[in-house]
Formats: structure tokens, sequence, C-alpha cells
């Protein structure tokens, strides 16, 4: 059996990821989980994460998504037990210090970098943090007058 949802098939069996916070069926951006039944009759499904079931009737599906493979973004937070990172030079711009950290660092027991040298030499290079003017301190101290 399996639920079409635009240009994506999704199975039983399949590995979903909830890419918004729903509240009210307490599952979160971010949370993985595995589509163990899908009841055609009803158009309803079930999906178990680590916290319990949590059902979906069909035009809920886009709150999900497939994650056989994930940025590095979409996984902080969580762990796996094995991690496929690309560095490749001809990423230039995704190749910095902290994102391989963070990478590598999602990795349980395994983490395999594929690529070339010279990307991977770049991103362990590139310690350069785009600075980000959120003016925090003088936000929290009261020195920004906030309106």
């Amino acid at each position: 059996m399996q639920i079409q949802r635009g240009d994506d098939v999704f199975r039983q069996g399949d590995r979903l990821l909830q890419n918004v916070n729903n509240y009210d069926k307490q599952v979160y951006n971010g949370d993985i989980g595995k589509l163990v039944e899908i009841d055609p009759r009803n158009k309803c499904f079930v999906v178990e994460f680590d916290e319990g079931r949590v059902d979906y009737e069909y035009n809920e599906g886009d709150q999900l998504q497939l994650a056989y493979a994930l940025t590095v973004h979409k996984s902080q937070g969580s762990e796996y037990p094995a991690v496929v990172i690309v560095m490749h030079s001809t990423h230039y711009i995704m190749l910095r210090r902290n994102l391989l950290y963070t990478a590598l660092t999602r990795a349980e027991r395994m983490a395999v970098v594929v690529g070339d040298k010279k990307g991977l030499a770049t991103a362990v290079r590139r310690a350069d943090e785009m600075k980000r003017n959120t003016l925090l301190r003088q936000r929290l101290t009261g020195e920004l007058a906030t309106t």
C-alpha cells in the first residue's frame, strides 16, 4: 500500500520526518518516525515515533517528508548510527568547519566523508563564521529599546 502526496509516495515501512510542529498530535519539527499502517478505506495512516504512534489523515501528509537523507541543518539535535557527509570542492559555499563538525557529531558509530581532498581541506581550514548582528546582548541587558 502507498499514499501519493504530490510528487512524493509514502509506503509502509518508510522513514518520515515531521516538518512542522503539531501540538495537537504532540509531534514536532525534526521528529522522525516510521510509517506502520495505511488505511485507504478511512484515508488515514499511522506513523510510529519514539514517543508513540500518531494517527494522520491523508490531507495531513504535507506535514511529513521522506527521511532517508537529511541535510545537516535538519539533522541538528539528533544522532544516527551512520552518517554520510559530502565535502566536495564544487560545494564551496557550504565548506565550513562548523558544518563539518555538526555533521560528524550526528554519527553515533560511523561517519563516512565523501568528496575530494580539496573540499575537505577547505572545510577544515574555513573557520570564519558569518557575523550575525542580533544585538542579543543589548536586548538582554536593556541597552536596546524594543518597539
